[in-house]
C-alpha cells in the first residue's frame, strides 16, 4: 500500500483500530431529509465526536466548513430518487478530478447485489477502484437493499461484501445481522456497520454497535438514529464512548441518559 493510501486509510481508522463515519448523503435520493433540511446546522455540533463525514460534494461545498471539517468520504454514486423507478437504477457522479480538488480522504459507491441493475452496481465500483487506486484513494462500497429489508440476512450480506472486497473495495459498509460474524469472516477488508432504519429505542441501537463491533466489524457509518435523535449530541456521545472507549450498551445508554439530562 502506497504513502497516500496508508495516510488517507489512516485518516479514516483510528489508532485503536474503529472508526464512526457520520453520513449526511441522504438527501442525495431522499431531497431533504427531516433533520437534515439545513445539514450545516445539524451537523455543527456532532463533528467533535465523529471520524469523518460521509457527504456529496453539493452539501460539502454549500454546509460544511472546511476549516473544521473532519476527513471526507464523498458519494459518488446516484441518479436515481424515491419517486423513480428504481434506486438500484445508479451511476457514478463524480469525476476523480472533482474527487481530488475537493480533497476527499475516500469515496463511497453503493453496490445492488441481486437487484435488476446488479451488473452495472458492481462496474460502478470497478470502475471507480480502476480510477482511485491510481491516485491512492480508498473506494467504499455501500452494499445496499433498497426496500428490501428481507435481504439482511448473513447469507445475503456475506455475499455482498465478498464481492465488493474482490472488486477492490478498500472497506465495506454493511447492515448488522444475525450470525454478523459469518459476513465479517468472509471479507478480507475492513466491515463497517450501516444504521439502518432509525430504530425504536437509543439502548437499542447502542446493543446492536456493541454487538457488530465483539462479531469483528471496526465501527460504524451511523447517521439517522444520531441526528434525528431528540437528543443527538447525547446519543453520537454514547455511541462513541462504544466504539472508542469499549463501553458496553448498558453504559453507554447510562451516559446518554446523563448527557440528555444535562442537555449537552
Amino acid at each position: 500500500m502506497d504513502w497516500g493510501m496508508k495516510n488517507r486509510m489512516a485518516q479514516l481508522i483510528q489508532p485503536d483500530g474503529r472508526c464512526f463515519f457520520l453520513p449526511i448523503d441522504h438527501g442525495y435520493f431522499q431531497g431533504p431529509t427531516s433533520c437534515l433540511e439545513r445539514p450545516g446546522e445539524t451537523i455543527g455540533p456532532l463533528l467533535p465526536y465523529c471520524d469523518a463525514l460521509f457527504v456529496t460534494r453539493g452539501v460539502l461545498r454549500a454546509a460544511v466548513d472546511p476549516a473544521k471539517a473532519k476527513p471526507i468520504i464523498l458519494r459518488v454514486s446516484g441518479g436515481t430518487s424515491i419517486i423513480g423507478n428504481d434506486l438500484a437504477h445508479e451511476a457514478l457522479t463524480t469525476s476523480i478530478e472533482e474527487i481530488l480538488r475537493l480533497n476527499a480522504a475516500a469515496v463511497g459507491v453503493s453496490i445492488f447485489v441481486g437487484s435488476d441493475y446488479e451488473h452495472e452496481s458492481l462496474i460502478n465500483l470497478a470502475d471507480l477502484v480502476n480510477q482511485c487506486e491510481d491516485f491512492g484513494i480508498p473506494v467504499m462500497a455501500v452494499t445496499a437493499v433498497g426496500k428490501e429489508l428481507e435481504k439482511r440476512d448473513a447469507r445475503y450480506l456475506g455475499l455482498c461484501c465478498r464481492i465488493a472486497a474482490e472488486l477492490g473495495a478498500r472497506v465495506v459498509k454493511t447492515y448488522w445481522c444475525k450470525d454478523f460474524e459469518k459476513v465479517v469472516a468472509g471479507c478480507p477488508v475492513p466491515v463497517v456497520m450501516a444504521g439502518g432504519p432509525k430504530c425504536d429505542t437509543e439502548l437499542e441501537v447502542l446493543e446492536f454497535v456493541h454487538d457488530g463491533l465483539q462479531r469483528g466489524a471496526i465501527g460504524i457509518n451511523l447517521g439517522r438514529n444520531v441526528w434525528q435523535n431528540p437528543h443527538p449530541v447525547a446519543m453520537i456521545r454514547a455511541l462513541r464512548g462504544v466504539i472508542h472507549e469499549n463501553l458496553a450498551a448498558k453504559e453507554a445508554y447510562d451516559l446518554f441518559r446523563s448527557l440528555r439530562r444535562g442537555k449537552k
